[in-house]
């Protein structure tokens, strides 16, 4: 039972994390997470979709993890970088979310962006099924600079937002506060989600007892 929880809400977590993603695409003229500036990027000069690079970058960070260290990867790791691109492709193509309108509304879809993909990464980083293949390779780079993580996220999508916006990505003004605001959403998901799967467990550990008091 909790471990299907556990991947309901790791599921969950990506669709929220993939639909928040897709609607600050949708105002990217605003900036994006550097992430995502380096896929718009790509996609602009090679083509193929955002969310089909998104899978790209992520597969190429894994696989630099797994040949250095193993150990931040697991199946949640692979199932992360394999499902976020299609499921923002998805809402994309789908065209079910609003366009931009120029005004002080688009703000607003952005801030929702941001605010949705935090929750998500709180959800399915609470889940405990693994890391992201972004998230994991920070806690690599950390582990073998001596940096904080807060340190080698910086440094690591310092360089990419500089790479994305060479390639002619949309770095603008978000791109610089994306971090500042979907942190402390992030956190405070994954608080409450950790409380939510602890009470999950408990609950399911008070009934195993009761039911083996009773036989």
């Amino acid at each position: 039972m909790i471990k299907v929880f556990r991947y309901l809400l790791f599921f969950c977590g990506l669709v929220c994390f993939g639909l928040g993603s897709a609607l600050a695409v949708k105002v990217k003229f605003l900036g994006l997470h550097p992430w995502d500036v380096l896929n718009v990027a790509l996609f602009q000069h090679f083509g193929l979709t955002i969310g089909t690079w998104s899978v790209i970058c992520g597969l190429f960070l894994v696989s630099i993890s797994l040949i250095v260290n193993r150990k931040y990867i697991n199946i949640g790791t692979f199932l992360n970088a394999l499902m976020i691109g299609p499921i923002m492709d998805f809402f994309l193509w789908t065209d079910i979310l609003p366009n931009p309108t120029h005004s002080w509304v688009d703000y607003l879809i952005l801030l929702s962006g941001i605010i949705i993909t935090g929750i998500g990464g709180g959800m399915y980083v609470a889940a405990g099924i693994g890391a992201g293949p972004r998230d994991g390779f920070m806690l690599f780079i950390s582990d073998k600079t001596k940096l904080t993580v807060s340190q080698a996220r910086i440094t690591v999508e310092s360089l990419v937002l500089i790479v994305g916006y060479f390639l002619g990505g949309p770095v603008f003004l978000a791109s610089f506060v994306y971090t500042f605001i979907q942190s402390p959403v992030f956190h405070r998901s994954l608080k409450l989600f950790n409380r939510v799967v602890d009470r999950v467990a408990e609950k399911k550990l008070t009934k195993g007892i009761i039911y083996s008091e009773k036989f």
